[in-house]
């Protein structure tokens, strides 16, 4: 096994979450996985920090009204990032993710808006990939209507909002919109979990490999998985896109797909910038309360979206 590779901090949480005994999400219904991860998704997360402007409003597109959360700073006129959160395209929301769309709000200075999109197996592929393209475009041609600017935006998100988000900048380029910037963090790209960092952190590091696969099975069929909205890896043509920001954790089942997909976009002509944090697993960023890698990494995206949002 590779538990030596662990930060004492990282393999500390994982023997008090080993200790908790509870069921993985794969032996939970979709119900209880739901209330689970909203339960503790914030546990050891940052506490929600105050912000200036934090409101609830519907983003309309052909499917349905989606709900979404905007955090800013100020009440200026700021650029934005759209955020897709994680959750295996199955669980997660606005609220798992409420004190990680602050701190990047906070420590960018920007505007973010967090995107309730559709989950599976009640809306299957492709309704997440629908909805964050539909509010992506919502957002250049009506940002001005939240007191923000359009013209400055970005795509973010982590885990499966990772490959939501490298979709999206996809997408976006096909449609000639700009983006300033993708932020990838600990991204699924490929279409199986066959590469060498799925087996060798398969159990005991987080999410485990058959929670992988859960989710999946949720999302979509076996026979869809080369669909390049699924898997950006497979995408005919990677150049011309947004620069990326690519945030990895070196012991996550998901890690080999980031640093395969940072070396395609780069190989491509793109810009790419990629931070491999040692030690720490997928889902390291919601840890803040007890790992300074956490932290790092949030000055780190911060970072990123001050240079190609506000320069």
């Amino acid at each position: 096994m590779a538990f030596h590779l662990l930060t004492p901090r990282m393999a500390g949480i994982l023997e008090r979450m080993q200790r908790a005994n509870r069921p993985a999400y794969h032996q939970l219904t979709l119900e209880q996985a739901r209330l689970a991860y909203r339960m503790g998704a914030e546990i050891l997360d940052l506490p929600r920090a105050p912000v200036a402007r934090v409101e609830d409003f519907q983003i309309p597109t052909p499917a349905a009204a989606l709900p979404a959360r905007l955090y800013a700073p100020s009440h200026d006129a700021l650029p934005l990032l759209l955020y897709l959160h994680g959750g295996g395209f199955t669980i997660g929301g606005i609220e798992t993710h409420d004190s990680l769309c602050r701190q990047l709000a906070l420590r960018a200075g920007i505007a973010v808006v967090s995107l309730d999109y559709r989950l599976a197996p009640e809306h299957p592929f492709p309704a997440a990939v629908d909805d964050s393209w539909a509010a992506l475009a919502w957002l250049r041609e009506h940002a001005e209507s939240l007191g923000l600017n359009g013209r400055r935006l970005a795509i973010g998100g982590d885990s499966a909002g990772g490959t939501l988000s490298a979709v999206a900048a996809l997408h976006a380029r096909d449609q000639g919109w700009p983006l300033a910037l993708q932020l990838l963090i600990t991204p699924g790209t490929l279409a199986h979990t066959n590469t060498a960092s799925h087996k060798l952190f398969a159990n005991g590091f987080l999410i485990d490999a058959a929670t992988i696969e859960w989710f999946f099975n949720h999302y979509l069929p076996q026979g869809q998985r080369h669909d390049w909205r699924f898997a950006p890896m497979d995408a005919e043509d990677h150049e011309g896109l947004a620069p990326a920001f690519v945030l990895l954790a070196e012991c996550d089942p998901l890690v080999d797909d980031g640093l395969a997909y940072a070396d395609k976009l780069r190989a491509a002509g793109n810009a790419v910038e990629l931070e491999l944090v040692r030690g720490v697993t997928h889902d390291f960023i919601k840890l803040g309360r007890a790992l300074p890698e956490a932290i790092t990494a949030l000055d780190a995206c911060a970072v990123a979206l001050r240079r190609h949002l506000l320069a």
